[in-house]
């Protein structure tokens, strides 16, 4: 029996694969960027067959490199970008525009015309979220308003809409299957997690006609097959890709919880089928499903984190290179009274203000660019701060953090993160936790694991940041921070 997955990470700015054995442990790996494509500002696309091409070159690229065949995979999952939003002809297989990513604001106006509709309560009632640009619906109706001949093609059912999931699961098929999974349904805005269903009256509310939807499965679930590397595949996982990652982090329980550190930052806690309101900011999803009783999560999102990192290496020329980030920011003792609140693209989660832009307090005449780098670094710590204690505040106390994702492994973040919140945090031996869920669940499906108290058990400390700091210093500079946003959504 073959006893390999081949995980697909579509991430936001870089198509990964990965082959795992059945210990969980990377077996190979591959990965390629592609364009971020800027129309104007606060607009952000990809082109979707960039992303299918980059996805599939990976996937041979890692087998490749695994010494593997089809036959030594026993199924496929899938672990995407979530929200982003892709519309294409049923017939031809072509997209119709680019895909509008999660980050891009041009939904906003009709997100504006919604709240003063009073829709804030239906909306959080169904699917849990609030109303915003971040989520699909509103790119749904700007593609079908803006691109010539979709709302018509639409209504005439000629138009598939998906997130990337079910983008590279139609390409992977042929064409033969539409569908997605509760976890990337539930940010779509228009999903009712409590009933697993599409909500027909948010449906008509957005004027979204049903037949652009995909069938919504299990996260566990033999999906269809592909016959692309050479033999027939079972795609048998998917989730977005925090989901996915809570789950390859063995969050199986209520009030386990995970950050990943990445493009943005994303903590989820699991509350097991409790579907928990919050009363601080957060949104209530779907957690990756193995089978058919829902079970949930609450999450707060941050959406400028490691990509902070990014603007100090090509916006400000503080570093040739994102590794060197810790270097410069350990080359000062700390950030000498800079803040750097990097709301590029508004705030997220607790604070929700589209409206906030990026913003620098604390300057002196003896700040250097090391402090500035630091308090950048800093600032991903202290959005994760806030989301942790909105988190505290609507369920009790969060015992510990796992963590994972490309800046979990600078350790100077890490210690700064523990020490703001005042508890452990945990970074496992694997921290490729998100494309390890999506192998979890493909695995799962197809019979590699038994079940989840043997996942549970793959599951390794690599090291433990205990928190050091007084709680006194640790709640000044987190006033400092609220200080900071403040003048933000200020600006």
């Amino acid at each position: 029996m073959a006893q390999h997955i081949l995980a697909l990470d579509q991430g936001t700015s870089s198509s990964r694969s990965i082959v795992f054995d059945a210990q969980g442990r990377i077996v190979a790996m591959a990965q390629r960027e592609f364009r971020q494509i800027y129309p104007q500002p606060g607009w952000v696309e990809h082109d979707p067959e960039e992303i299918w091409r980059t996805q599939l070159a990976t996937a041979h690229e890692a087998l490749a490199r695994a010494g593997l065949t089809a036959h030594d995979i026993a199924g496929i999952g899938i672990t995407n970008q979530r929200e982003t939003t892709v519309l294409w002809n049923r017939r031809t297989g072509q997209p119709v525009h680019n895909a509008i990513v999660w980050q891009d604001r041009r939904g906003e106006p009709l997100c504006a015309q919604l709240r003063a509709h009073g829709l804030q309560e239906q909306v959080r009632r169904s699917t849990g979220l609030v109303i915003d640009s971040y989520f699909s619906a509103t790119k749904i109706r700007w593609l079908l308003d803006h691109v010539n001949g979709a709302h018509i093609a639409a209504a005439r059912g000629e138009l598939a809409f998906g997130t990337i999931d079910s983008w590279l699961l139609w390409k992977l098929t042929g064409g033969h299957v539409h569908a997605t999974d509760v976890s990337n349904a539930s940010r779509t805005m228009l999903f009712d997690i409590r009933h697993n269903v599409w909500d027909h009256e948010l449906l008509k509310v957005l004027h979204v006609p049903d037949s652009l939807l995909p069938r919504v499965f299990p996260s566990s679930h033999v999906f269809g097959e592909t016959t692309l590397f050479g033999a027939p595949l079972p795609i048998a996982g998917i989730a977005g890709d925090q989901q996915a990652a809570l789950f390859g982090q063995a969050c199986f329980s209520a009030g386990l919880a995970k950050n990943t550190y990445g493009t943005g930052c994303f903590m989820l806690m699991h509350t097991g089928g409790q579907c928990t309101a919050s009363n601080h900011g957060l949104l209530t999803t779907a957690a990756a499903q193995p089978g058919s009783t829902p079970e949930y999560a609450l999450e707060g999102s941050v959406f400028i984190g490691g990509a902070v990192v990014q603007w100090l290496r090509d916006g400000l020329r503080a570093i040739s290179s994102s590794d060197q980030v810790q270097a410069l920011a350990e080359s000062v003792p700390d950030a000498g009274g800079v803040v750097v609140v990097p709301a590029f693209t508004g705030l997220g989660a607790p604070y929700w203000n589209a409206d906030a832009r990026g913003t620098i307090v604390g300057l002196s005449r003896g700040t250097t660019v090391a402090h500035i780098a630091r308090a950048a670094l800093e600032s991903i710590a202290f959005q994760s701060a806030a989301l942790l204690q909105a988190m505290a505040r609507d369920t009790g106390a969060v015992t510990e953090l796992r963590v994972d994702g490309g800046a979990s492994v600078n350790d100077l973040l890490m210690q700064f993160q523990a020490d703001l919140l005042g508890i452990p945090v945990v970074r496992p031996r694997i921290t490729e936790t998100t494309a390890l869920g999506a192998a979890y669940l493909a695995g799962l499906a197809t019979g590699v694991w038994p079940d989840q108290d043997t996942l549970a058990r793959h599951w390794q400390v690599e090291r433990r940041f205990l928190p050091t700091m007084p709680r006194t210093r640790a709640a000044e500079l987190m006033a400092g921070w609220e200080h900071a946003v403040r003048q933000a959504c200020a600006a």
